[in-house]
């Protein structure tokens, strides 16, 4: 079993940055691919981007794409998500989430950490 824990969240304004981590712990944490989700205010869950287990492949929903970076560090057990040009429509709360395969649903990854507020003001 994989155990993930988020961190890194909090309030922006539009255009500020954050970075997010997803420290993990229990099974071999390289073996896993590493994903990122979010739910903003009244919408379903979406995913974010995603990270091979080597870290040589990475995939990112178009709306993220050249703002967000994936990242992760597997001497350390720990994922990252950092965000730059933030918008208010990032505003949600953001999951780092653990699987076995490379693939963007949400039903598809094993292991969910509890989630981290991020707030983008205007």
């Amino acid at each position: 079993q994989v155990q993930l824990v988020e961190s890194g969240g909090g309030l922006v304004q539009a255009g500020g940055s954050l970075r997010l981590s997803c420290a993990a712990s229990g099974r071999t944490f390289s073996n896993y691919v590493i994903a990122w989700f979010r739910q903003g205010p009244g919408k379903e869950r979406e995913f974010v981007a995603h990270i091979s287990w080597s870290g040589d492949r990475t995939y990112y929903v178009d709306s993220v794409k050249g703002r967000f970076t994936i990242s992760r560090d597997n001497a350390k057990n720990t994922g990252y998500l950092q965000m730059n040009s933030l918008k208010p429509e990032d505003t949600a709360v953001y999951y780092c989430a653990a699987g076995r395969t490379y693939l963007v649903a949400a039903a598809s990854y094993e292991y969910w950490g509890q989630g981290t507020q991020v707030t983008v003001s205007s």
